[in-house]
């Protein structure tokens, strides 16, 4: 073995220039394939960040009717959908994929929310219970949370986002300042944030529609609070927070059976509904997948051109060591010895074709990242198998080659000699 892969780089190395235009159709589809590759995933990568984010794993579960969420600011409260009890809390909080989960109402503001002269404008007023910051992926950077002691005792205050600190109090420190809400004033104890941060690439007007929703602030009353602003018995919506991204279609439609089990509503088109971005995430993947798969085709049709001419080489190789097998032969060598020795050079041009394709591909797809903007995820499975299949090129086209070789008469071999 160690002495057909000597020979084999032997001959590689006494003509280069052949063999590197040899490996040159399998360098170009292995690197053309690594490339589209290496672009999917890329661009899969971006779908799903800029749908679900960074990793907060967050599903909402919302009161729908039809296929739109209930505004209950022009709306009353529809019959037979009662506020959520703890025990519903506690039994979606049991189910395997939710790690955890809170109920909370809400309101976008167009108006009706005030500091001083200055007003909200686009954002929402949020009732909440304290877990709900955990679930939501929220940490305090500045104040506290609610008491337990303010949660019962309908306390008036209020934690905002950095948005609502910038928009509507200008940047003033908001910690005892008086936000007025509708008709009532709510006192600022807290500036909440997410614990990560992640800024989605907008590439068009739906996109940026999609993400300013989230950056035109967020104010948080206790959910205690809410009948005396709002509505009493006004049903909430729920919050979970899945185990994993994997698990998030799955603990949200699971949220919303359980949510549904406890309604009776006169009107069949009110339901719960999970808003899953991890299912659009998804189909918008397969669409980007299906597509570019019709590209890798393509670059697959240059391997099998490379393989026609790793097979021709490998002829003309045959050719000029006639003499050298016919000797060989000679002296007692038997066919498989010879076959294999021609089936090794074919396999270890093949795979050194493989391996500068995989270079090149890595290569090519950061230039076509920095070109483009569009980005690009190595997938070192695919080089490895871009590797291997290179090498499997080589054995299934050297075998014609390889078998000729074996076949030689050595009396007619050594005679050209």
């Amino acid at each position: 073995m160690f002495e057909n892969l000597r020979l084999a780089f032997r001959g590689i190395w006494t003509h280069k220039l052949r063999s590197f235009l040899t490996m040159l159709g399998i360098i170009i589809g292995i690197a053309a394939i690594i490339a589209i590759v290496s672009t999917i995933e890329g661009t899969n990568q971006q779908i799903k960040e800029n749908l679900i984010g960074s990793g907060s794993n967050t599903v909402d579960i919302q009161l729908y009717q039809n296929d739109w969420p209930m505004d209950l600011s022009y709306t009353e409260s529809p019959y037979g959908v009662p506020q959520i009890s703890d025990d519903v809390i506690k039994e979606i909080r049991e189910l395997d994929e939710v790690k955890s989960a809170s109920k909370y109402n809400y309101r976008q503001v167009y108006d009706g929310v005030y500091y001083q002269n200055n007003s909200m404008n686009g954002g929402y007023i949020k009732g909440v219970e304290t877990d709900y910051f955990a679930t939501a992926n929220l940490t305090v950077k500045n104040g506290r949370l609610f008491t337990a002691d303010e949660q019962k005792n309908f306390k008036k205050v209020c934690l905002v986002d950095d948005a609502v600190v910038a928009q509507v109090l200008q940047n003033e420190d908001p910690i005892g300042k008086i936000l007025e809400i509708g008709k009532d004033s709510y006192v600022i104890i807290g500036v909440v944030a997410s614990r990560s941060t992640f800024e989605p690439v907008i590439n068009s007007l739906s996109d940026y529609q999609t993400y300013n929703q989230d950056q035109s602030g967020n104010v948080y009353i206790p959910i205690s609070d809410w009948p005396i602003s709002y509505r009493y018995d006004e049903p909430e919506n729920v919050i979970v927070r899945a185990k994993s991204t994997d698990d998030m279609t799955a603990a949200g439609k699971k949220t919303a059976d359980i949510l549904n089990a406890n309604i009776s509503p006169t009107d069949t088109s009110i339901k719960y509904q999970s808003k899953d971005l991890l299912e659009q995430a998804q189909q918008l993947q397969q669409l980007s997948s299906s597509t570019n798969s019709m590209l890798i085709w393509i670059a697959a049709i240059s391997l099998l051109v490379g393989g026609i001419g790793v097979m021709n080489i490998m002829l003309v190789s045959v050719t000029e060591r006639t003499s050298e097998i016919g000797l060989k032969k000679a002296i007692g060598a038997r066919k498989g010895k010879i076959m294999a020795q021609f089936l090794t050079e074919a396999a270890v041009l093949t795979s050194m074709g493989g391996v500068l394709g995989v270079a090149s591909g890595i290569g090519l797809a950061q230039v076509i990242s920095m070109m483009s903007g569009t980005p690009v995820a190595i997938s070192w499975p695919a080089a490895i198998v871009a590797v291997v299949f290179s090498m499997v090129i080589g054995i299934v086209f050297g075998i014609l080659p390889s078998h000729q070789a074996a076949n030689l008469n050595p009396i007619d071999a050594l005679r050209t000699n």
